[in-house]
């Protein structure tokens, strides 16, 4: 197989290949995390203000909503946050905006609450992803509690969904040619294998590797490899 005899870029040094990756205004934002915000959905006007006084107490911001459709015209995936929500609510259940939210990708923690709750009703909840239910009416102690569990879990949540983000950028921003060296390392082919493949010299595909990890921020191919693999597949790949 014959290689390109002009690989300019196999006598360069790893490094000069390298192109700095923009700091990202999501990466801005991970260094400084917004504090989650507490939604509150239920259309009674009297348990969304007692809660909402409540959370204010102890220093929690939160944004309430009489109406599934308000709140999902409203709601920002990308924000933090943490969701309080009435199962019984005119026209759209709280179950519907608990599925239309896993359609999204949210990923934001749940809190159920109803006046007339049951253990189906219960388990069908937290079987579809959400951390609590609670039944009315609370003690104001009690929920304090779980929405603060769910405002540390929105936290880590949310962090991990930035960490994602981010590096789906940096993926996206690798060359075509280091996108198929990428896709070589991630079905586990050595140097020789991919330069083959691709016909080109060995060093270049080392030059490509090496960009590839500083690009990405991978401490080693094998943390490269496991952290790709959550936010990208190459083209034509079975997972993609």
């Amino acid at each position: 197989m014959k290689l390109q005899k002009n690989d300019d870029l196999a006598k360069r040094p790893p490094n000069s290949t390298a192109r700095t990756v923009p700091m990202s205004i999501e990466r801005v934002l991970a260094m400084n995390p917004p504090a989650p915000v507490v939604y509150i959905v239920d259309d009674d006007n009297g348990m969304r203000t007692s809660l909402a006084w409540l959370l204010e107490s102890v220093g929690v911001k939160s944004e309430g909503f009489a109406s599934a459709a308000e709140f999902l015209r409203a709601f920002d995936v990308n924000k933090p946050a943490c969701l309080v929500l009435d199962v019984r609510m005119p026209e759209v259940s709280g179950f519907e905006v608990q599925s239309e939210l896993n359609r999204r990708g949210a990923t934001l923690p749940i809190i159920f609450v109803s006046g007339h709750g049951d253990i189906p009703m219960s388990v069908r909840a937290l079987q579809h992803g959400a951390i609590d239910f609670v039944e009315k009416p609370y003690n104001s102690q009690q929920m304090l509690e779980r929405v603060q569990r769910a405002i540390k879990l929105a936290t880590q949540r949310h962090a991990k969904d930035q960490r994602k983000r981010e590096l789906r950028e940096r993926v996206e921003s690798l060359t075509a040619r280091e996108k198929e060296v990428l896709r070589g390392v991630i079905e586990g082919k050595g140097s020789k294998r991919i330069a083959a493949d691709l016909s080109i010299s060995v060093k270049t595909v080392d030059v490509h590797r090496a960009s590839i990890k500083e690009k990405l921020g991978a401490a080693s191919i094998a943390a490269l490899v496991r952290d790709v693999l959550e936010v990208w597949s190459p083209p034509g790949d079975e997972r993609a």
